[in-house]
């Protein structure tokens, strides 16, 4: 069982009476980003070392536990060992964190005490260290006897600076930051400008940390490019999905009318917009809108697959070009449903992936040719989730 630990004790360096884990921050406020990664890495119980409990903060509290997890305020390692279950494993996050989805999943595998560190003093000012040329990165996995330990120590002690040294102590584990995170969104920030300024690193990070090929290496740099803008203009993600939709219904009239290099560019065109809309629905915690937007990003691929080879079909490739647009579509379809995060390979097919991989058969008129190999890529790439279902199910 996996349990979180959150603090929000510290105020705001520029904002005396604010608490740094009610600054707002993704839609939400701080301390509800930090759950939300915490949840999204399958932890199901939460509780958060409070010294004072604001109104902002019982409405964090509140809205946390709308998401169908335990979540207590407690004020010392003693409550805390009261109200998390004794066999779990606690992922502790430093009051202040920034971070990203992946670098928690990394903390939540099975064994001992282990903490995340790194040798980068600017990116994480005001951390301790725990060796000497190891600094903590903000989060740390620990058991529940690591708490039993604080709470067995005078209280007036500081609860997050002692359960460190006390897992230090005791040889915990040290994992090393990956080179880079501390430019990709990870840090402790205490001041509500520099926070607002995170925003912008944390969604970089989400779209360069996409597994896909043509999300890493096309739709990622389209992305980081534009996020800064539309975050400053605050560009609702509804405006992006709008218009993502639009640009993607007018690729596909232009595809299925037989201009098929211009309908898949603007197809590909829409994918990337509605690509950035989705990270920009994570951020602000629009779970629904993004659902909406990676469906709309499937569906069009499928659409403009069968629009491609009913256009070959019209201009002469006959029922062939219908045969392996459906084949396209049913093996592209098995193959995200097979994919996930966890098991996807680089090389791998995906749906923002198949109209660009048609758009060049479609500049030399060779359709047909374009439908069987892209459908043969999209087979491949079924073949290969299904073997790796089957060696990790």
């Amino acid at each position: 069982m996996l349990a979180g630990l959150l603090f929000a004790i510290d105020d705001a360096d520029d904002r005396p009476d604010t608490l740094v884990a009610t600054l707002p921050f993704g839609g939400g406020t701080l301390l509800e980003f930090q759950a939300r990664l915490l949840i999204a890495a399958g932890i199901s119980q939460i509780a958060v070392v409070v010294a004072r409990l604001t109104p902002e903060l019982i409405g964090a509290i509140n809205r946390i536990a709308r998401r169908g997890i335990a979540v207590d305020a407690v004020r010392s390692a003693a409550e805390a060992v009261a109200k998390l279950h004794p066999l779990a494993r606690v992922v502790v996050l430093a009051d202040g964190l920034v971070t990203t989805g992946d670098i928690v999943e990394t903390m939540t595998g099975e064994g001992g005490d282990l903490l995340l560190v790194t040798t980068d003093a600017d990116a994480l000012p005001g951390l301790e260290r725990v060796g000497r040329d190891a600094i903590w990165a903000g989060i740390a996995r620990v058991q529940p006897a690591r708490l039993a330990d604080v709470a067995a120590l005078p209280k007036e002690y500081d609860f997050q600076s002692t359960l460190l040294r006390v897992c230090a102590q005791a040889g915990a584990e040290h994992l090393s930051l990956p080179a880079g995170r501390s430019r990709g969104g990870h840090g402790i920030e205490h001041d509500s400008t520099q926070l607002r300024g995170r925003n912008d690193a944390v969604l970089a990070a989400y779209v360069s940390n996409r597994i896909s090929w043509v999300d890493r290496w096309l739709i990622a740099p389209v992305a980081r490019a534009a996020m800064p803008w539309l975050i400053s203009h605050a560009v609702s993600g509804g405006g992006v999905a709008g218009g993502g939709g639009a640009a993607m219904l007018v690729g596909l009239a232009l595809t299925g009318w037989g201009w098929t290099v211009a309908g898949l560019v603007l197809v590909f065109g829409a994918t990337v917009a509605l690509a950035i809309g989705v990270a920009l629905a994570w951020m602000r915690d629009e779970t629904a809108l993004a659902r909406t937007q990676q469906a709309m990003i499937v569906g069009g691929a499928a659409l403009a697959a069968l629009l491609f080879g009913y256009a070959a079909s019209a201009g002469g490739a006959a029922l062939a070009s219908l045969i392996a647009a459906l084949a396209l579509v049913g093996l592209g379809g098995l193959a995200e449903r097979a994919a996930n995060e966890h098991i996807r390979r680089r090389w791998w097919g995906s749906a923002a992936a198949y109209p660009l991989l048609l758009l060049p058969f479609a500049a030399f008129s060779q359709p047909l040719t374009g439908l069987l190999a892209v459908a043969g890529y999209a087979g491949v790439t079924l073949g290969a989730a299904i073997e790796a279902l089957r060696e990790k199910p």
